[in-house]
């Protein structure tokens, strides 16, 4: 008996004997009926880690070596279930030992891959994500999105494309997004149709039960990577023009208020990070999120994040709520991962009482639409017209707006400064706009470079319009 349940082995010595030889699995001594299983060759369960030409890997699943083929993909699938039904039975974990011993019992004898490749299997439906691991497990990979049981599409960052992993059944569909949703701490289920939650490796997770999501359950997963793009990287990228970086660094070092406008899934929150990176070192930032997806490589961060009511309807934790604590923790910046609500009252009031230097993003289409925007959002919290527009015009200087395009390629595609008209109402004006080979100067130009010049001198830098492009 071995540490996999009786699964013989024999030991070989690696050339120059002595006792450091490696253990090897003899052959196989009957690989029926696994053929179909995920984590097994011709199945869909989880792989390594892959990217550029192995992504189509991904795509199939792991393959566990040297089995076969010519077996039933339903045998495969009845030999797991019954695999699960045991352990299930037993409350026991599904390890190597545990695998084998139920395997036997099913009259099953494998080699040590292939016992492995069960293991891998049952782990990911058990505490992964399913057939979708591998896919998650890519590092190019920003968005997975299931539609339906035979639609599972991928965001490479080229744009969202149809994949061949697949689920057996509508059925596994909502339960893998009910499992998902309870590791996150929330409900699931026909009285709660839909969930919005970050799942502890930080991936956002969206889901929709039917009838709420017609014909299938709805999951939509966005990868956040452990760590934040540098500008440097984005530069490479093509989001950021040639030169560009030495304009955004300038804002910056001149602490002013700006804000990351787009449209979902255009990079503001990737963006934002890589920027946070460039903080001085001594300066403390506090992030305030709904759900904390950014990532800045800071030694100094405070993160808060909202929190839902529990099932009665107590324990509510708004953004406003923590912009408000945020304003007590001796923020050197402010940070509001989104603004998308009330708490843009908090966050025009903070930066209108010396806190320079605070960000956030916002949805807008366009750079020129922010101001009525965050009219809208100020309307919510009881904020009128001519109040927003006034707090606005002393709190916020410049937008950076992004856009994706059909292609999936992210950019800046232009820079705005905020100017107040003679209404009192608070317009933007283009300063900057995309090109190829670095931004183009616009109508705005001299006052975003007045702006950049007198901030560095208020915070005792050098003269930085020398170093814009």
């Amino acid at each position: 008996m071995n540490g996999f349940g009786g699964v013989r082995k024999e030991v070989r010595r690696d050339a120059g004997g002595g006792s450091g030889g490696s253990v090897r699995p003899t052959a196989l001594i009957e690989a029926r009926g696994l053929h179909g299983l995920p984590g097994v060759k011709g199945g869909s369960g989880p792989a390594n880690p892959v990217g550029g030409a192995e992504s189509s890997r991904a795509e199939h699943g792991a393959r566990a070596p040297g089995l076969g083929t010519g077996t039933s993909g339903g045998s495969g699938d009845r030999l797991l279930e019954a695999v699960r039904q045991r352990l299930a039975r037993d409350g026991a974990e599904p390890t190597p030992a545990r695998v084998a011993v139920a395997l036997r019992e099913e009259g099953r004898l494998l080699g040590d891959a292939e016992v492995l490749g069960v293991v891998t299997a049952l782990r990911s439906e058990m505490v992964g994500s399913g057939p979708l691991e591998p896919l998650l497990a890519a590092p190019e990979v920003t968005d997975v999105l299931v539609t339906a049981p035979d639609e599972v599409w991928v965001d490479r960052g080229g744009g969202l494309r149809r994949t061949d992993v697949s689920f057996p059944d509508a059925a596994a569909v909502r339960r893998l997004a009910q499992r998902l949703a309870a590791v996150a701490g929330r409900r699931l289920d026909d009285a709660h149709p839909w969930v919005d939650a970050r799942l502890p490796d930080g991936t956002r997770l969206h889901a929709v039960l039917p009838p709420v999501a017609v014909g299938s359950t709805c999951l939509s997963l966005r990868v956040l990577r452990p760590k934040a793009f540098t500008l440097e990287e984005l530069v490479a990228a093509g989001t950021v023009p040639p030169g560009g970086d030495r304009l955004l660094r300038s804002v910056l070092a001149a602490r002013l208020s700006f804000l990351v406008s787009g449209g979902t899934g255009s990079g503001k929150t990737t963006l934002l990070s890589a920027l946070l990176g460039l903080v001085g070192r001594d300066e403390r930032m506090v992030l305030a999120e709904d759900s904390a997806e950014l990532r800045p490589d800071h030694p100094h961060v405070v993160r808060l994040e909202t929190r839902p009511a529990n099932q009665e309807g107590v324990g509510l934790v708004t953004l406003r709520d923590l912009v408000r604590q945020a304003l007590r923790m001796r923020p050197d910046r402010l940070v509001v991962g989104e603004v998308r609500g009330p708490e843009v009252t908090e966050l025009l009031a903070a930066l209108n009482t010396g806190h320079e230097g605070g960000c956030g993003t916002v949805h807008a289409n366009a750079a020129a639409d922010v101001p009525a925007r965050l009219e809208a959002l100020g309307s919510t919290a009881g904020l009128d017209r001519a109040a927003l527009h006034s707090q606005l015009a002393a709190a916020l200087s410049v937008v950076l707006h992004l856009v994706r395009d059909r292609s999936g390629h992210r950019r800046i595609a232009e820079i705005h400064v905020l100017d107040r008209a003679p209404s009192g109402l608070v317009t933007t004006t283009p300063a900057a706009v995309w090109h190829p080979t670095g931004f183009r100067r616009a109508e705005g130009w001299a006052r975003l470079a007045a702006l950049c010049d007198r901030g560095s001198a208020m915070n005792g830098g050098d003269d930085v319009n020398g170093d814009m492009p």
